[in-house]
C-alpha cells in the first residue's frame, strides 16, 4: 500500500481509526482557540448549516475558510435512523486542490468538546471544580473529556434517564479521566450548588430548569441544533445575564433552545454575542459573580476546518493515511 510519503499529490484519506490515532484533546483545543482568533479578526468565514430532508434521511452541508491557516472545508453527513456517517473535505487554498477526506465521527466528537473547552477558559466562574452533566452517549463523553482539560475539577455529577447507562457512564469516565464521576437519581442533582452545568443530550423537551441554577453559574448547552428541540427550559434564558454563542447566526438558525423565550418576550437575538467576540476580548466575557451565564453551541463548520488541518499536518508528518487517485 501506498503511503502520504510516497504520493504527495494524493488526496490522502484518513479512516475513523488514523484520525483516533493522532487527535488528541489538547491539542484540538489549542486549534480551536487560534479558530475563534481568526474569526474575530475576520481573518475565518464560516457558513451556517444546511440541510436537504428526504422522509427520515436528512443531508447535513456546511463549510468554512481558515485564511490564517491556508485551508478551507466542506463537512456533510448523512442521518438515518440507522445513524449518522461523517465526512470533511480539506481544501489547500493555496493550490486550491482536494488534499484530504477524511471520515469525522471522532473528530466531530472532539471539536465540539473542545469548542466547550475553550469558552469555559473565559465564562467559567473562578475556581470552578464541580461540574454537572446532563446526558451519558457519545458527545456528553466529549464534553467531559474536554472541560476536564481547562477546569480542575474535583468531582462530576451526571444525570441520565436510563440508570444503568448514566451508571456505566460514570465507571468508564472515572477511570478514564481519573476523576470522580457520580451517577445522581434526580436531575436536579446535576445542577444545584454547581458552577458548571452541561447539556449534552438528544432531548427534544427541556432537560435543565432555570430554578435549579446556582447564582453565577456557567451553563454550557450543546445538544440542540433543530429548531424543534430544546434542552433548557425558558426561566434558565430569563436568569442569563450573559447569552454567548459558538456562532449567533448559526444559533438563530437552529439554537430551538431559544424558541419559547422569543415567543414570549423574554429573550432577543440583540443580546446575545459570539464567542470570536469573547476570545478577541472586544466583549467581556466572564461578568460579575453572581451573574449567569449561558454558552449556547449548535456546532461550525470552522471548528472542523481547525482540527481537520490539524489531523491532515500530523498525517503526512507521519505517514499515515491512505492515498486516493483522486
Amino acid at each position: 500500500m501506498q503511503t502520504a510519503k510516497t504520493c504527495p499529490m494524493s488526496v490522502l484519506f484518513l479512516s475513523e481509526n488514523d484520525v483516533q490515532r493522532l487527535l488528541t484533546m489538547p491539542q484540538a483545543i489549542e486549534a480551536l482557540q487560534r479558530a475563534f482568533e481568526a474569526l474575530g479578526q475576520r481573518k475565518a468565514q464560516n457558513v451556517p448549516r444546511q440541510r436537504a430532508v428526504a422522509g427520515r434521511t436528512v443531508l447535513h452541508m456546511m463549510g468554512a475558510a481558515d485564511a490564517q491557516l491556508g485551508f478551507s472545508a466542506w463537512k456533510c453527513y448523512f442521518s438515518t435512523p440507522q445513524g449518522v456517517v461523517f465526512h470533511v473535505g480539506l481544501y489547500e487554498q493555496a493550490t486550491g486542490r482536494l488534499v484530504a477526506l477524511m471520515q469525522a465521527n471522532r473528530l466531530g466528537q472532539v471539536r465540539t468538546g473542545a469548542t466547550s473547552a475553550v469558552a469555559a477558559r473565559y465564562l467559567a466562574p473562578d475556581g470552578a471544580d464541580k461540574l454537572g452533566l446532563f446526558g451519558t452517549g457519545y458527545q456528553a463523553r466529549g464534553q467531559l473529556e474536554a472541560l476536564a482539560c481547562v477546569l480542575s475539577l474535583s468531582q462530576v455529577f451526571v444525570y441520565g434517564r436510563d440508570p444503568q447507562r448514566r451508571e456505566a457512564f460514570a465507571r468508564e469516565m472515572s477511570e478514564k479521566l481519573q476523576l470522580d464521576v457520580t451517577p445522581v437519581d434526580r436531575p436536579q442533582e446535576a445542577a444545584e450548588e454547581l458552577p458548571v452545568v452541561v447539556t449534552a443530550t438528544s432531548s427534544r423537551q427541556p432537560v435543565l430548569e432555570g430554578r435549579w441554577l446556582a447564582p453565577g453559574a456557567l451553563v454550557i448547552a450543546m445538544g440542540s441544533n433543530w429548531w424543534h428541540k430544546a434542552e433548557l427550559d425558558v426561566d434558565t434564558i430569563r436568569r442569563a445575564h450573559l447569552v454567548v454563542c459558538d456562532d449567533v447566526e448559526c444559533c438563530r438558525q437552529e439554537a430551538g433552545d431559544f424558541r419559547q423565550a422569543l415567543e414570549q418576550g423574554v429573550f432577543d437575538w440583540s443580546e446575545a454575542i459570539s464567542l470570536a467576540e469573547v476570545v478577541c476580548r472586544r466583549r467581556s466575557g466572564r461578568t460579575p459573580a453572581s451573574d449567569l451565564v449561558l454558552f449556547k453551541s449548535v456546532g461550525m463548520a470552522l471548528e472542523d476546518v481547525a482540527v481537520a488541518t490539524l489531523v491532515y499536518r500530523q498525517a503526512r508528518q507521519q505517514g499515515l493515511g491512505t492515498p486516493l487517485p483522486l
